[in-house]
């Protein structure tokens, strides 16, 4: 087992940072262009006869914006590739004899250059998907405890397998297929989260992990929060992948209504111009994007040292101040108010490390009669911002309480502000 002490969980400062090392070159200007050529040339097709159930919902979902989640759009491409390969190579074979050589001819123009690229997107994805399991292994004890849960994941990935299997031999569609990945992935986040916070089954096989590092623990606690590190991730580099997403989408749409319709509205020359010219742009931008993505990744560290944490922390908010609220003990800050109608703002969390899981938080006012007046009842926090506008002058108190704590101590990050009212100028025309 790697030692883990001194690291805290990666924090999105940190990420914002790391990434600046990997700025993404902008998409090419052709993807958005044809992608709206595209799906231009399908909606034509929906005037020649209106869509069925089943293009219906393909239309719906062009008409959607694309997951949000990086992983997701990944899963996403690789289910619109296989469902264009599904359909081209359905008309390849004995159908040969019909003679409609424009339809092999776009066989060969999307085929071969969309089946090169399911392998690596692959391989990718199982690359990442693993890439957390892996350090979380590499840091838990050698022993039974690492055994245990290396063998609950085995388990879990037969099982997984095995529905994906049943479901394939059963008849399923590509569809029905990636919508059972896509909800056991979700279960892996869910195991993950709840070996973290020690809940659902893992709440009984906690109790054989004494001596796992806390750091550990933490990190598989906020790794798949919805505005945690990752969201640094998906904010920089989600948009070109989004544009990805929507292109080849609209592929499949148009190849899709253009089948059922084919003896309607023959494929045009220039329609297999901008398709070839489509799938060739899309696949080696998406390529470049595979490689980006998966370096990126594979190179970001999970963990970081506390100063490391602290030192960005610092950088990005030089005015916060930091304090440690021993157990059993609380913190106050008192601000004296004169005026009404000022402004009392706070901005805190807890800096991440053992233990760190929240800490109670309360706002009270004493007049200047000694009357008390609880302006924010207690609640227990991980982090939180507000602001209230004072309604009579006198002492406010913000406390933050760890007196429910018997052993850990909590690192409070905090800023608090008090804004006078701001007092409109008064023109000698008006005296």
């Amino acid at each position: 087992m790697i030692s883990t002490e001194g690291l805290v969980p990666i924090t999105r400062a940190f990420l914002a940072s790391y990434y600046d090392k990997y700025p993404f070159d902008p998409l090419s200007a052709d993807v958005c262009r044809l992608s709206d050529q595209i799906y231009a040339m399908a909606t034509d097709l929906l005037k020649v006869s209106p869509p069925t159930q089943g293009e219906n919902l393909l239309v719906l979902e062009a008409e959607c914006e694309p997951p949000h989640k990086v992983d997701e759009n990944m899963w996403k491409n690789r289910e619109q590739i296989e469902e264009i390969l599904f359909l081209l190579k359905s008309l390849i074979g004995p159908e040969r004899l019909w003679k409609i050589s424009k339809r092999e001819i776009l066989s060969l123009v999307l085929l071969e250059p969309l089946k090169c690229y399911l392998r690596p997107l692959l391989s990718l994805e199982y690359r990442l998907l693993f890439c957390v399991y892996i350090a979380v292994m590499t840091y838990m004890p050698q022993d039974f405890r690492g055994t245990i849960i290396r063998q609950q994941r085995e388990r879990s990935e037969r099982n997984k397998q095995a529905a994906i299997d049943a479901l394939i031999s059963s008849g399923g569609s590509i569809r029905e297929k990636y919508a059972l990945l896509w909800k056991q992935q979700m279960e892996r986040r869910r195991q993950l989260a709840e070996l973290g916070s020690a809940t659902g089954v893992y709440k009984t096989l906690m109790k054989y992990l004494v001596g796992v590092p806390e750091v550990l623990m933490d990190f598989i606690r906020q790794i798949n929060d919805d505005q945690g590190p990752m969201e640094e991730q998906r904010q920089r580099y989600g948009p070109p992948l989004y544009s990805l997403t929507r292109m080849v989408h609209n592929i499949r749409l148009f190849v899709s209504l253009l089948w059922g319709r084919f003896e309607i509205r023959k494929l045009q020359e220039q329609q297999l111009s901008i398709l070839e010219e489509a799938a060739d742009v899309y696949t080696s931008e998406f390529e470049r994007f595979i490689k980006f993505i998966g370096e990126v990744f594979t190179n970001s560290p999970f963990f970081i040292t506390a100063e490391d944490a602290g030192t960005l922390a610092a950088r990005k908010n030089d005015d916060y101040k930091e304090i440690s609220v021993a157990a059993g003990e609380t913190y106050e800050v008192s601000l004296t108010v004169e005026s009404i109608n000022s402004y009392i703002a706070w901005d805190f969390s807890l800096a991440q490390g053992k233990m760190n899981l929240d800490i109670g938080f309360s706002v009270e006012c004493t007049d200047l009669s000694g009357r008390k007046t609880l302006i924010l009842p207690y609640r227990r926090y991980e982090a939180d911002q507000g602001n209230f506008c004072t309604c009579v002058s006198g002492n406010y108190k913000l406390i933050w309480d760890n007196s429910y704590s018997s052993f850990f101590k909590k690192v409070l990050r905090y800023k608090v502000d008090c804004i006078p009212p701001v007092v409109e100028s008064v023109s000698a025309a008006d005296q």
